[in-house]
């Protein structure tokens, strides 16, 4: 199978949090969401993921609606579940009750087998001052780039 170029990125999460661990999982989507996400329909920049009971949910994703869904849309800003094994939804759980730790979600892509999966990570978010710590990095970065050429 052709692998797919759909590749929706959160640039946002970088910025705002200092990511720890990384995990794949699965999203669980209704027929109109994928067919939009196959479109590149998708804004993850305010999403963030949150437990309830024993499962792990996302909420805040923005999926558009499907052009040709007629009365069959679903609606944008759902909760949408994801797929994780048992001990992973474990571990996510015992690090984002830590204090000041979150889940969100980096980036969102379709898989070689053609399923729709989101790249989440354990997140600390960052103080203003390491904000800028973080610009100042990567000016210096694009500045050794431009002098390198």
């Amino acid at each position: 199978m052709e692998k797919s170029k759909i590749n929706i990125t959160n640039k946002r999460a970088s910025f705002e949090y200092n990511l720890q661990q990384k995990h794949v999982a699965g999203i669980q989507l209704l027929g109109t969401e994928i067919k939009s996400v196959r479109e590149g329909n998708v804004n993850l920049s305010d999403a963030f993921c949150l437990f309830i009971g024993e499962e792990l949910f996302m909420r805040n994703m923005h999926i558009g609606t499907f052009k040709q869904g007629s009365y069959n849309n679903h609606e944008p800003l759902r909760v949408r579940k994801l797929l994780l094994k048992k001990n992973e939804l474990h571990k996510l759980r015992v690090k984002a009750a830590e204090r000041g730790h979150t889940i969100v979600p980096l980036k969102m892509f379709i898989s070689e087998t053609g399923f729709a999966k989101v790249e989440i990570a354990v997140a600390q978010g960052k103080k203003s001052f390491d904000k800028r710590e973080s610009i100042k990095e990567r000016d210096v970065e694009r500045e050794m780039r431009r002098e390198k050429f």
